[in-house]
């Protein structure tokens, strides 16, 4: 909770400061330098977080320890803390070199008194004996100078229109949860190299290392020569359409997704699977169903039963199994009957890994090693599961005489297998042939590489929306409060956060693609609102806006004392004839 905390500290203190402060670097004639900035600014965000995302990991897979050997993350935390220190050190280093406007009072508190003032002063003078005000904030002007009330309503203004923005990051933020949760039901293998499902996260920082400069000096320049107008919200409108396109695209995958995963039981029915132990096929019957089972093999797929019993008959004789509904579970059987009972996984494994178990048919305890270690089986019943990365895995049976087998076998991702040990097994070369596999969950067959159209429109997105909304935020705020809307803008990836919780939980959609397309379809409907809201927004230059009032005189500051004392005048008359005064609008 510590680090969490100074994270936050640190992290509320850099980033609603150092895009205002690198935008303060440019001169008023210098807008096409600014806007360059803010696309490099973002290019330089993202190659930290792809170069993180890379070495992180790697770092802490090395292994370290004083007493015992374990992943080293003090190394993952310390070398990015290290680095952060050259960073601020080279920071530093510059500072003779910044543009650096000094620092003068509490603006955010400034803003906040402001507000409650013209509030307060509405509500005490709603009477319609007062004349109205062109616009509400103008109630503030009995205590604050009107260059204030001017720069709070440049902010405001802004503000409001940030108000359909959180829905964007709702969808974007997905990448990392429900977008690497698709990615652990796909399979990474490219050939040449594997690419594990927290891995595909990468993608986008790479296509936006791609495609910033792209976007910025060939597809603006373009649409310029063509004529088109294509304002800043515009293009955050585009982004957001964007955004609700790439989540169209997780839709569609999850459909492809879902018709490969197994159909595990319901709530009110059991799944039963059967495997033979001996060495000569088994005449069995479900519930007057019968069916033959192979030698070391199993019944096929599993059996769905909506019973807590199932009498099972091998061989002519009957035997009564108890099932659990809503699970699944393996029998084993031999020509004497029901040997073993075993639940089985009633899930795809996690994070794309492999669950591995062992059936000893042998007659002797045996002991499993390698891969992972699954300790010691005794005779016809199973060792627990083993949870195996993807690629070959190896592993070492080993019996009390200190006789070893290894035996390897190639996984996939997100499969699940029951290995039978046969009773024909034997020490020597070529031990590992009699052992037989059996298939409990099927391999992953959709490929990651189908998330890579959505990757792409959503760092399309990205690229208009977000880029675009840094350098509006700066433009569009007055010189002392570039900061409070860059704050403001980061409030509201804060606020979709909290909607992703909200939405998932107030929608409760059986299906993934179902939820994705709610999330696409909300953005849409934001994006319409959003571009109505655009349209009828008209862009100001705050500098010229401050100027105005800059060089006011001092006979209209006289006057402005005036209206004070006349507005307090007013309030007397107004509360000795309290039956005279109406309540107006707000």
């Amino acid at each position: 909770m510590v680090g969490l905390f100074l994270i936050a500290v640190g992290t509320g203190g850099i980033k609603p400061c150092v895009a205002a402060f690198g935008g303060d670097q440019f001169e008023d004639h210098q807008e096409k330098q600014r806007s360059t900035f803010f696309s490099i600014f973002y290019l330089s965000i993202n190659a930290g977080s792809l170069l993180s995302t890379i070495i992180t990991p790697i770092l802490r897979a090395q292994e370290c320890g004083i007493n015992s050997q374990q992943k080293c993350y003090p190394l993952a935390f310390g070398v990015p803390a290290a680095l952060m220190a050259v960073a601020l050190i080279v920071f530093i280093a510059g500072s003779s070199m910044y543009t650096k406007a000094a620092p003068k009072h509490n603006v955010m508190l400034q803003v906040c008194k402001c507000i409650g003032f013209a509030i307060k002063n509405r509500f005490k003078h709603r009477s319609s004996a007062y004349p109205k005000r062109e616009h509400w904030m103008d109630w503030a002007n009995e205590k604050y100078d009107k260059l204030l009330i001017a720069q709070v309503k440049m902010v405001l203004k802004v503000l409001f229109l940030y108000i359909p923005l959180p829905m964007f990051w709702a969808l974007f933020d997905q990448q990392g949860s429900r977008w690497t949760l698709q990615a652990t039901t796909m399979n990474g293998d490219f050939g040449g190299f594997v690419v594990q499902p927290d891995q595909m996260q990468t993608v986008n920082p790479i296509l936006i290392l791609v495609m910033v400069p792209i976007v910025d000096s060939a597809v603006y320049p373009l649409i310029k020569k063509c004529g088109l107008n294509f304002t800043p919200l515009k293009r955050m409108t585009v982004g957001m359409f964007m955004a609700g396109l790439a989540f169209v695209a997780a839709a569609l995958v999850q459909i492809q997704i879902d018709q490969t995963l197994p159909k595990f039981p319901s709530h009110s029915e059991a799944q039963v699977k059967f495997l033979n132990m001996e060495n000569n096929p088994l005449s069995v019957s479900v519930d007057v169903t019968p069916f033959d089972i192979q030698a070391f093999q199993s019944s096929g797929n599993y059996l769905n039963l909506n019973t807590e019993t199932a009498t099972v008959a091998v061989n002519g004789s009957e035997f009564m199994v108890s099932l659990i509904k809503g699970r699944r579970q393996t029998v084993l059987l031999g020509s004497t009957g029901i040997l073993e009972s075993r639940q089985d996984l009633n899930s795809k494994p996690e994070q794309g890994n492999n669950d591995i178990r062992f059936v000893n048919g042998f007659g002797t305890v045996l002991n499993v090693t390698g891969a992972k270690d699954l300790g010691a089986i005794t005779p016809y019943n199973f060792s627990d599961y083993g949870l195996v990365p993807q690629g070959k895995a190896t592993f070492t049976i080993l019996n009390a005489e200190g006789q070893t087998c290894n035996y390897s076998i190639t996984l996939g991702f997100g499969s699940s297998y029951t290995l039978i040990i046969p009773s024909t097994f034997s020490f020597g070369p070529d031990c590992w042939t009699t052992i037989q596999q059996v298939e409990d969950i099927k391999p992953n067959t959709i490929h990651m590489a189908w998330q890579i159209p959505q990757y792409f429109l959503m760092t399309v997105g990205e690229v208009v929306f977000s880029v675009t909304g840094l350098e509006f935020s700066y433009s569009q705020a007055p010189s002392n409060m570039k900061s409070v809307l860059q704050a403001g803008w980061l409030l509201t990836v804060a606020v979709g956060n909290i909607i992703v919780l909200i939405v998932a939980e107030a929608g409760q959609l059986p299906e993934q693609w179902a939820e994705y397309v709610l999330f696409a379809s909300l953005l849409v409907c934001v994006c319409i609102i959003f571009s109505i809201m655009a349209y009828f927004y008209t862009y100001i230059d705050p500098a010229e806006i401050e100027a105005k009032f800059t060089e006011q005189n001092p006979e209209d500051k006289e006057e402005e004392k005036k209206k004070g004392l006349e507005l307090g005048n007013m309030s007397s008359l107004a509360a000795e004839k309290p039956e005279q005064t109406k309540q107006t609008k707000i």
